[in-house]
């Protein structure tokens, strides 16, 4: 592999153009006492040289993969690899991109605290506003020359005589590293219902994650299957650029207010200027999450509270009493994912506008049929159906003694903290089971998982071992406290993506933000096991491997011509003396 000079002050991915107007955003201190990548530098020995260089494979470049590699790098790790299937970075927010999209969490709060942006557009920022800044992050933070892009791993094996990952893309390239990050995010693949005659429909279909922007609305019938998160952004403006519009609906789900319009200029300038303004707003929104999280935990009449006030507000805004009816849930607020639009009930009362609750029987090349036998005409498909819950998707993951991961799991995803599975050593999950949140930041969630990394290398270095495993006793004891804590919580109380078909909540972390920061601030070696490679001291060091350069990884395109970062070892896919490794 032959490494492409670099132009000074050039990113390494031409592909990701800079944002006008986006200045750079600072890197903030180190905050002692503050969970997050923020403390990491003073509490787990950011910017000091590791005692050993270790090769590091991220897969994903969501908030996840960017804030591992970005914390890694403050710690002093050099040689890390991340790989992205899509062209770009930044995950879900790359690839979500129907009309409408936009967080639904303040985005002072749902960002990183080492890199805090002053000057958002509105609270919720809309999905190209995210995703620039997270390029800018990855950008500022050196991470972009560690990438590979259109590069899809599907297979991960662990090699228990050589402590090392080996990693297959869907291309048949190979790479080689020490530590395996799936950073795959929950929600990244498009569940698609199996209709009947779905294949037959003669217009365009399409899941809103994959949004065909060639496909123009106007004038023509669109049929949105779905009312979930996605459905609940994208309907609004879909209403105003079609002629009509079928939103199918299974189970109507609950909403509170968000009118979400840009901040007038003189508040964007007293928090860029005013000094502390901005620490107060990010702050105050976490305890504001925090309490919203209270009442879905340990305090039931805050969440009854806050489903009377979502009922109310329902109701002032459908002042039709048949569509109300159809719009009122029949479940209790949190089971399901709680939505904020002040749009979204007012489109469905639009005469063009119709809410379809009837079971959807099957498709024909003209519309839909439900099963009152009504077919509904229409000219384009879009499911807003959402996502399968798949942790490490599509890759498949083997561990010690070739143990399946998706095997070890079964129905059952469960991990230490959500972040190491007994049998697959060096492997540390990022947003993995039971670490995502009812109502609040994930990002948070995500620093604190990322800053658990960093500290677990350098327990395996102070430890002069390759590999270090989760005691299998210390896993099934911690999910079996998260389980208790889960049971009979507000998320079994219906059907969702919270929980699996056996009816386990495999997603949700059942506590406050803080409180999981605090119990991954430092590794407990006492619960993992460390060894090194056989016929090797504890102290023999990192065995050469690739010694004549390593391929990491990167280019625009990522293919097999791109230029190497220096991170991660190829194995060559070609010709050669089986188990050797090419370094190009």
């Amino acid at each position: 592999m032959i490494r492409l000079p670099t132009v000074p002050g050039v990113p390494a991915l031409p592909r990701l153009p800079t944002v006008p107007g986006l200045p750079a955003l600072p890197r903030l201190p180190a905050l002692p006492g503050v969970p997050g990548l923020a403390a990491v530098s003073g509490a787990r020995g950011a910017g000091t040289t590791p005692r050993r260089t270790r090769r590091v494979a991220i897969v994903g470049t969501g908030f996840s993969g960017i804030g591992a590699a970005v914390a890694l790098r403050r710690a002093g790790h050099d040689r890390i690899a991340l790989f992205e299937r899509g062209d770009d970075v930044g995950g879900v927010w790359a690839r979500n991109t129907y009309p409408g999209a936009a967080c639904d969490v303040p985005s002072y709060v749902y960002s990183f605290s080492f890199a805090q942006r002053r000057d958002w557009s509105r609270p919720c920022s809309p999905q190209s506003e995210v995703h620039a800044y997270l390029r800018r992050v990855a950008h500022d933070h050196g991470v972009l020359d560690d990438v590979h892009l259109d590069t899809e791993i599907v297979d991960a094996t662990w090699d228990e005589q050589t402590c090392e990952w080996t990693l297959r893309a869907a291309d048949g390239r190979e790479f080689v590293a020490d530590v395996l990050v799936p950073a795959c995010g929950q929600l990244t693949r498009p569940a698609v219902p199996d209709v009947p005659g779905a294949e037959r429909f003669g217009g365009p279909v399409f899941h809103s994650a994959e949004w065909d922007h060639d496909v123009d609305l106007a004038g023509r019938r669109v049929a949105v299957v779905g009312t979930g998160a996605s459905a609940v952004q994208f309907v609004p403006p879909v209403a105003e650029a079609a002629a009509h519009v079928d939103v199918y609906q299974r189970s109507a789900p609950y909403l509170l207010p968000r009118s979400n319009t840009p901040y007038p200029r003189v508040v964007r300038e007293v928090v860029e200027r005013v000094p502390g303004v901005q620490t107060v707003r990010r702050e105050g929104g976490r305890l504001l999450l925090e309490g919203l999280i209270a009442g879905f935990t340990v305090a039931p009449p805050a969440r009854a509270a806050l489903e009377a006030a979502s009922r109310a507000f329902m109701r002032l805004q459908v002042p039709d009493p048949e569509l109300r009816a159809r719009t009122r849930p029949d479940y209790p607020l949190g089971c399901k994912r709680m939505l904020f639009s002040s749009a979204y009930l007012p489109a469905l009362g639009r005469d063009d506008v119709e809410l379809v609750t009837d079971e959807i029987d099957h498709v024909t090349e003209r519309g839909i049929v439900t099963a009152d036998g009504r077919q509904r005409p229409a000219d384009v498909l879009v499911w807003g159906t959402g996502f399968r819950t798949r942790f490490v998707a599509p890759m498949r993951i083997r561990g010690r003694g070739g143990r399946d991961l998706a095997d070890v799991w079964g129905d059952a995803p469960r991990a230490h903290h959500g972040i190491t599975v007994a049998s697959f050593p060096n492997m540390f999950l990022l947003y993995g089971p039971n670490t995502n949140l009812g109502v609040g930041s994930v990002v948070e969630m995500i620093e604190a998982q990322a800053g658990y990394l960093v500290d677990a290398l350098a327990r395996l270095d102070a430890a002069g071992a390759d590999a270090m495993d989760v005691e299998p006793t210390v896993m099934a004891v911690s999910d079996a406290r998260v389980q208790e804590r889960l049971h009979g919580s507000i998320w079994t109380r219906c059907d969702s993506w919270y929980r699996t078909e056996g009816g386990r909540v495999s997603t949700n972390w059942p506590g406050f933000m803080r409180e999981y920061a605090a119990r991954v601030r430092r590794v407990r070696t006492s619960e993992y096991a460390f060894w090194s490679r056989p016929g090797e001291s504890p102290d023999a060091g990192v065995a050469a491997v690739g010694t004549g350069g390593t391929a990491a990884g990167t280019g625009a395109a990522g293919g097999p011509d791109a230029p190497a970062s220096g991170s991660v070892t190829r194995r060559a896919a070609g010709p050669g003396t089986p188990g050797t490794r090419e370094a190009r």
